[in-house]
């Protein structure tokens, strides 16, 4: 990895997961990196952040590995997960292996165990400098200026930069920043459906109460309930549904009423008391998919991670989007020798479309897996997947697979997927019609016969 011969100045904001993974990369190439970060330092003090565990995979696992972190995550940590399990409302299983052909899987991951292994890698980097409770009030972007409140002081100072990146997440005051200038496009879509995080205790004799090997889902139609393991056998979940539905769940026994009709295995397996205990302490907390462009300004601002595409969770992309987003970027320092006019605009042109793409993948996995996952035709398609993915492997390559265990393009992903739905419905005509020929050739044959008889009286 080339260093250059001049450090720049970066700051950074957002100490999150991309942010101090950008924090690693820039570190290593021997620039001069800076996190302003607007929460207390997670490492000494408890702060509940998101929930929703993270599901770790190819495009994240590539990013971690190039600065020496995959092992601390995927070996010490991480859940290995090689399938859905599907939760019926009569108590019965389905499994839907991930891929059953070569047996990738993906990882179950705590985001403050990971964010915590990221800080301290980052703050190894004798170039890096942690700030916790900094608040960015106002920037100049064309600039690289920053003003910075301190949360617990009151004071504010000013900083400036070669280079500010963007990692403060859906909210993000730089890309608030961004959006005051003209021909920056930006759009934010609210889904109807809100989560509220849950727990499933740990089973007898400190042992998963069900299986650790599975990503568990409850699909019922309008909303739905998912359960990721953890190292500690617990598992970690959430309840997705309309806000119309949350909204009649006001008082325990309704919740309970609920939960018997919908979800009489989870019911038993927290206990009442512990159920109740969890959902009420909590407001339900809302989903939102955001979407802008370009990513940068000039040679001196950037948006990475969910500040540039902030997506619903249902793919479980979301980290290793960010993730890969910073592989990209490296990529680009690389290239082009970290000459920053170059690499931004590039991994504007690169990026952009291409997480347009995932934030709409990610809106439809929600509806495959709280409804279609439980269809007749999903299931058949599923099954002509993996019959051709084992026949012809490097050719007919699933959906799923190309998006969490190769780093083909989003859009390439989605364009494979549009070509594969064509050859199965050209194929599903030809056989439609050799039915037909079958079934009227005896008819076909009548009726020549009864012509000849014709022809010869």
């Amino acid at each position: 990895m080339a260093v250059v011969d001049r450090k720049s100045r970066i700051a950074i904001v957002g100490g999150g997961l991309v942010g101090s993974l950008a924090a690693c990369f820039f570190a290593k190439r021997g620039h001069s990196v800076s996190i302003y970060e607007y929460r207390a330092d997670i490492r000494v003090e408890d702060y509940r952040g998101q929930s929703i565990d993270l599901a770790l995979s190819i495009r994240g696992r590539e990013a971690l590995r190039a600065v020496g972190l995959e092992e601390a995550v995927v070996d010490h940590h991480g859940i290995a997960m090689r399938g859905r399990m599907l939760h019926n409302k009569d108590g019965t299983l389905r499994e839907m292996l991930y891929d059953s052909v070569k047996g990738n899987c993906i990882y179950s991951v705590s985001r403050r165990y990971l964010n915590i292994v990221l800080l301290n890698a980052a703050e190894k980097y004798p170039e890096v400098s942690l700030f916790f409770n900094k608040k960015i009030i106002d920037a100049n972007v064309d600039n690289g200026k920053l003003k910075i409140l301190d949360t617990k002081t009151k004071t504010i100072e000013g900083v400036e930069a070669d280079l500010i990146i963007g990692a403060d997440g859906a909210y993000s005051t730089v890309r608030r920043i961004m959006a005051k200038r003209p021909l920056f496009n930006c759009s934010q879509t609210y889904i109807e459906h809100g989560y509220v995080e849950l727990f499933v205790p740990v089973g007898a004799n400190n042992e998963f109460a069900m299986s650790g090997e599975h990503l568990h889902i409850w699909p019922r139609g309008e909303f739905m309930m998912i359960a990721l393991p953890n190292d500690d056998h617990t598992f970690t979940g959430n309840i997705f549904a309309p806000f119309a539905t949350l909204d009649q769940l006001k008082t325990p026994q309704d919740f309970l009423s609920f939960y018997q009709k919908q979800f009489p295995d989870l019911l038993e397996l927290i206990g009442r008391e512990k159920l109740v205990k969890d959902y009420f302490e909590r407001e339900p907390k809302t989903l939102i998919s955001i979407k802008c462009k370009p990513y940068h300004v000039g040679k001196t601002t950037l948006l990475v991670g969910d500040a540039a595409h902030a997506m619903v969770p249902f793919y479980g992309i979301g980290m290793n989007a960010g993730f890969e987003d910073i592989l990209l970027l490296d990529e680009l320092m690389e290239r082009y020798n970290s000459d920053f006019s170059l690499i931004l605009p590039k991994f504007t042109e690169l990026r952009c479309e291409d997480a347009h793409a995932i934030c709409e993948l990610a809106m439809y996995n929600y509806i495959e897996m709280r409804d279609l996952v439980t269809r007749k035709s999903f299931l058949l398609r599923k099954s002509l997947d993996t019959f051709l993915h084992r026949r012809i492997p490097n050719t007919w390559i699933p959906l799923y697979s190309t998006i969490h265990f190769s780093r083909m393009k989003f859009r390439d992903c989605i364009a494979n997927k549009e070509w594969q739905d064509k050859v199965l419905r050209r194929i599903g005509w030809c056989v439609m019609f050799l039915i037909i020929g079958m079934l009227m050739a005896p008819f076909v044959e009548v009726l020549a016969g009864k012509n000849a008889f014709s022809t010869e009286y």
